[in-house]
């Protein structure tokens, strides 16, 4: 059993609620993770068990048990990587579309971790085993600029970035159709679909806030080349906002409907521009994954 204690005081942690604290401290879990914690009363405040909402004071001790994991050994793979960046910090590469970012649900080989531990050795001590560096992720069929932490002072500044939406982040989307407006927003809320569990949508029993912003970059006759800026970081989120819209992503076997035969070679999300600031130094660094050939050639023909 692992035990982790925080103290508060008035200059660290007070205010907060429970579970936010929590969330920020311990960056290998996520909020809903530690939600179940504190659920479960694996969570104490001043030796008595405490809701999420509970606001922090000064004095408070905050103890949480936690079950150590089962971990099991994850192989470095000679995968190549396309870099655009890397220092001591920070590595920033461009992921092709059909890579896994990292492990999980019977997949334990073939993945971005994977690669990241053959090119980057030490890389497994940062952050959780199952997925070391990652601090975001793109779905496996989405292609483009990610962003990977190679210190713990990366790994901690990055997440609490993301959780904080100070990261800006740009996709191109090719969708079905046209648009009558040439911009615009979608911020339908979204979750687990109720009765296919692995699906994300607006349908949905436990909805959860989601913002997209679009732009639209070029007309073609059956498709829009839109440019597309999520606010919140929702899975699946601007898949399902623009199927729920009516204008499918091209080439989305699981919401676009009529590409469930899988008529085009890939999914045409690709997140083009990354924006935040560097974990280290502070300054304001951006990054942008060359548009792929795929995309080029539906655009010309």
């Amino acid at each position: 059993m692992l035990k982790e204690k925080f103290h508060i005081t008035p200059s660290h942690g007070f205010g907060q609620r429970l579970d936010v604290f929590l969330s920020g401290h311990l960056p290998h879990l996520t909020r809903s993770q530690t939600q179940k914690l504190i659920s479960e009363k694996k969570v104490r405040v001043n030796g008595t068990w405490s809701k999420p909402g509970h606001k922090l004071r000064p004095g408070d001790v905050i103890e949480v048990e936690m079950a150590e994991e089962k971990q099991t050994s994850l192989q470095p793979e000679n995968i190549p990587l396309d870099i655009l960046y890397r220092d001591e910090h920070i590595i920033v590469i461009n992921k092709p579309a059909g890579l896994v970012v990292h492990p999980g649900a019977g997949v334990t080989e073939g993945t971005l971790v994977n690669a990241l531990l053959y090119h980057f050795p030490g890389i497994e001590k940062i952050g959780h085993w199952e997925r070391p560096g990652i601090v975001h992720r793109l779905d496996k069929e989405t292609s483009g600029v990610m962003v990977v932490a190679r210190s713990l002072t990366a790994y901690t500044e990055l997440k609490r970035q993301f959780k904080a939406r100070e990261v800006e982040k740009i996709y191109l989307g090719l969708v079905r159709g046209q648009f009558q407006t040439m911009s615009g927003k979608i911020d339908w809320a979204i979750g687990r679909h109720p009765r296919y569990r692995q699906r994300i949508s607006v349908r949905t029993k436990k909805p959860r806030e989601a913002l997209t912003y679009y732009s639209v970059k070029k007309v073609l006759k059956e498709f829009t080349l839109l440019e597309v800026r999520p606010v919140t970081g929702r899975t699946h989120q601007i898949r399902v906002h623009f199927a729920a819209a009516g204008h499918p992503i091209v080439g989305d076997a699981r919401y676009g409907g009529q590409d469930k035969a899988k008529r085009f070679s890939r999914l045409f999300l690709h997140a083009w521009h990354l924006v935040f600031a560097h974990p280290v130094t502070k300054s304001l660094v951006e990054f942008y994954a060359p548009v792929p050939k795929e995309f080029q050639d539906i655009i010309r023909s």
